[in-house]
């Protein structure tokens, strides 16, 4: 490149190949928090608490003990686990629609940044 800066397109190309062929963490390309804040407002703040803290009246409608998600119990669970939940549902938790791929990746990541 002998002085030249490089342009936004060629790093971001040289992420993608690089993030490709395994040579960046999965982590470092992966989750964005500030996306997943976003669709977690859409899909999950109606339970959750847009703090993630629960919602009591969903709650006692249900009949649920719904745990903070900053809370211990929760963020021990691998992003796996996390996935599982948003796309399989658990409890009485049904599967969350519209949120796979990166929205799952980016939801996991707003989970994260919501720990205590």
């Amino acid at each position: 490149m002998g002085g030249m800066k490089p342009s936004a397109r060629h790093i971001t190309m040289t992420a993608a190949i690089s993030a490709l062929l395994g040579l960046v963490p999965a982590a470092a390309t992966a989750a964005d928090a500030a996306a997943g804040k976003a669709v977690f407002a859409a899909k999950c703040k109606t339970c959750h608490a847009e703090d993630g803290t629960g919602n009591p009246a969903i709650a006692k409608m249900m009949k649920v003990d719904l745990k903070p998600l900053g809370g211990a119990e929760v963020q021990k669970k691998s992003d796996a686990e996390l996935k599982a939940a948003v796309s399989e549902g658990t409890g009485k938790m049904k599967a969350v629609a519209g949120v796979a791929g990166a929205d799952l990746d980016n939801v996991v990541a707003a989970v994260r940044a919501l720990k205590k």
